[in-house]
């Protein structure tokens, strides 16, 4: 199922992070390593996991790589959330209820 691959490359809060960084722009990994606390292969690894889950791509430009993130990875979650969103308000109006019963 790619939607639990997708969950499974953005639970990490490193990779999260990562896939952050690169939503604002292209970057090396030098560049992402910039700020962060982990090191260059942790970096290359956690990209490897999120160019897994189709939510990164490559540039190649001579001996550079260039990663930057790509919004259409994120586009299986849409349906995933859409089958699910139907239940929602239900479940909204429900917690209204019990909250408001609460209430002194």
């Amino acid at each position: 199922m790619i939607e639990a691959e997708i969950f499974r490359a953005l639970a990490d809060p490193t990779r999260r992070a990562v896939y952050e960084r690169l939503a604002a722009s292209e970057m090396t990994v030098s560049e992402l390593r910039t700020g962060m606390t982990v090191s260059q292969p942790a970096v290359s690894q956690h990209l490897a996991v999120l160019r897994g889950a189709g939510l990164v791509t490559e540039r190649r430009a001579g001996r550079n790589a260039y990663y930057r993130a790509d919004p259409q990875g994120l586009d299986p979650l849409l349906g995933w959330i859409e089958r699910y969103r139907a239940f929602w308000p239900e479940r909204i109006e429900r917690l209204k209820a019990v909250l408001k019963d609460m209430d002194p």
